[in-house]
């Protein structure tokens, strides 16, 4: 069965059990590019706004409290879950997210004139563009929707991160007087303590969490009330702040009206910053996993200095063969990211004139991000940074036999002595501190408070965190 809708561009059939309506049918014709359709977030910021936007107008009086009230029921139920299947918009379309507007906006009025005791596609009677997208346009719904949908979702993000850094922070803990070798162009450095290295993994996820909460309170500026070009067509006196006061009364969150409406629409700059900021913690949770992935790689050939847990076999020709699947996984998730982010920066550049027509892009490799992170890492500091085992006396050893040690007698004998040492050191395979008392450059007493590896890497670090 069908019924009969008409566009500017004419008369079609639609499915007459479907809500969405002729403008959506046009854009499933014209876009069946990925397969992907429009996130579940973005279609509850969507409606949210249709409902602060309904009840803005009932409050303004140029919407009638009948059709007000429908469209506000429908909204709340596209709110709840339902008419998921009536959303078949590709996430890849064109027209600034037009397209997603319009089937929200015909799933809506449908659903509205349902209620009301009518026929769906009764459009003379309630209209998706005159009623339920009254006193809006795509240009400032579609930011302003992307905007709500990247701050709910990134608040998930909040708590797995610090989960992250609090599970670094406590096998710093654990750590904190374990010496080893520290590295510097993978080359042997003056040693550290594994606590040391941890807590730095801590501070950057933290610093990294820092950076993404501020990049997202500068998403609470929003572009709604500025209609088509920012200059607020056809919105009656007091429009923007109602519908911002009623947003934040729907949503619980602090939302503003942009500083500038006409730049909230030409330009998506905030939302480039909040991915870069997501590109900023991937760079970060690369350099942690490869660096764990280092630090465990062998057993007999490798560093060998932490074991990382063992979660699955590794190898479907090598018995016993473990890997660090985890911090791969990490790695893989990253990068991804990163091509999202640049893929969002393409997008952020190409705006032109009045508005950018990228949105939909945009906002879509964000909430990709933003969900990659908030999936996997849990899983990540569960199976794999929670479990993590020290060799201690591997790491010990190395420590005290590593002729970078000759460094703590250079304030004695000076760098060029202190070369020479370090040599036959090596040549020798003896340690500094033996060398050292045979030479008469240090007394066996002061060679045990020099060369003390827990004070060296324990002592001192904690000193300097006081």
């Amino acid at each position: 069965m069908m019924r009969q809708e008409r566009d500017p561009l004419g008369v079609r059939d639609v499915p007459s059990d479907a809500y969405y309506g002729i403008q959506t049918m046009r854009a499933v014709e014209n876009f069946p590019v990925s397969g992907y359709r429009e996130p579940p977030e973005l279609i509850a910021a969507y409606a949210v706004i249709k409902k602060a936007a309904a009840l803005t107008n009932m409050e303004l009086g140029i919407l009638d409290l009948q059709r007000g009230k429908a469209i506000v029921t429908a909204a709340e139920e596209v709110l709840a879950g339902k008419f998921a299947d009536q959303f078949p918009v590709d996430i890849y379309q064109a027209g600034a997210g037009t397209s997603f507007n319009m089937n929200v906006n015909e799933v809506i009025a449908n659903r509205a004139l349902e209620i009301l005791g009518r026929s769906r596609g009764d459009y003379e009677f309630l209209s998706p563009n005159d009623q339920v997208n009254l006193a809006q346009s795509t240009n400032d719904t579609f930011p302003t929707a992307s905007h709500i949908a990247i701050i709910r979702e990134s608040q998930y993000l909040d708590k797995v991160l610090v989960d992250l850094a609090t599970a670094l922070q406590t096998k710093a803990d654990t750590f904190a007087l374990l010496p080893k070798t520290g590295r510097t162009h993978l080359m042997d450095a003056i040693p550290v303590t594994l606590g040391d290295e941890f807590y730095a993994y801590s501070a950057a996820v933290v610093r990294a969490a820092e950076r993404i909460r501020e990049r997202r309170d500068d998403l609470s500026e929003v572009a709604i009330g500025g209609t088509a070009t920012g200059n607020g067509a056809n919105t009656p006196p007091g429009y923007r702040e109602a519908v911002i006061r009623n947003l934040c009364s729907l949503t619980g969150l602090d939302l503003i009206p942009a500083r500038n409406s006409f730049e909230a629409l030409q330009s998506l700059s905030q939302m480039g910053a909040f991915s870069g900021s997501l590109k900023e913690l991937s760079l970060e949770l690369i350099r942690i996993a490869n660096d764990l992935r280092l630090m465990s790689s062998g057993p007999v050939s490798g560093l060998d200095e932490i074991t990382l847990p063992s979660v699955q076999p590794g190898s479907s020709i090598m018995p016993g063969k473990f890997n660090p699947v985890m911090a791969e996984c990490a790695d893989m998730i990253a990068f991804q990211i990163i091509g999202n982010d640049t893929t969002v920066s393409m997008a952020v550049q190409a705006g032109q004139l009045e508005l950018n027509v990228m949105t939909p892009l945009i906002v879509h490799n964000i909430l990709e991000s933003i969900s990659l992170l908030t999936h996997y890492l849990p899983v990540f500091t569960m199976q794999c940074i929670d479990g993590i085992v020290a060799h201690e006396e591997r790491l010990v050893r190395n420590v005290g036999t590593n002729p970078v040690l000759a460094t703590l007698l250079t304030p004695k004998i000076g760098f060029q002595k202190a070369a020479e040492i370090a040599h036959e050191s090596r040549v020798k395979q003896q340690p500094i501190r033996d060398l050292a008392v045979e030479k008469g450059i240090l007394s066996k007493e002061e060679a045990d408070a020099l060369f003390d590896l827990r004070i060296i890497a324990g002592n001192r670090y904690r000193q300097s965190r006081k």
